[in-house]
């Protein structure tokens, strides 16, 4: 694997893609960390700007969370929640606010579902913990 910096792909995209099929693979598992900023610069030959891109982008993804002081890692596989979704409801994804994220103590990059009833009540969940379904 390697990064072609003639490609009319961004460095930073190559690598990021690069670590992301690193992650879907198994070779970076759960909770594993990545390879330090310094190791990711010197294998692949590029700047220090274009790997804090890449983490940058895959923690926007929800692949990773970063440790300020400690480096960063793949996100574990939670288990999801089934929600049934009551008729008259409606839910959307978005991306959440700041207090929601501390309230909900969200990895950067993961979602939130705000599910709304047939009544107008609202309630905002993790994303990555919930599945929602409709009844059959």
């Amino acid at each position: 694997m390697s990064i072609d910096p003639r490609s009319h792909t961004p460095v930073y995209v190559q690598l990021a893609d690069l670590l992301r099929q690193r992650i879907e693979s198994g070779d970076l598992e759960p909770g594993s960390a990545l390879p330090s900023e310094a190791r990711l610069t010197q294998e692949y030959g590029i700047g220090r700007e274009a790997v804090r891109m890449s983490v940058s982008l895959l923690r926007s993804e929800g692949l990773i969370r970063t440790v300020r002081g400690h480096g960063s890692y793949v996100r574990e596989i939670t288990e999801r929640r089934r929600i049934e979704l009551a008729a008259g409801s409606s839910a959307i994804a978005r991306m959440p606010t700041g207090a929601e994220r501390r309230d909900l103590q969200l990895d950067e990059g993961v979602p939130v579902l705000e599910v709304r009833d047939a009544a107008g009540g609202v309630e905002v969940l993790p994303g990555d913990e919930i599945e929602l379904t409709r009844p059959t």
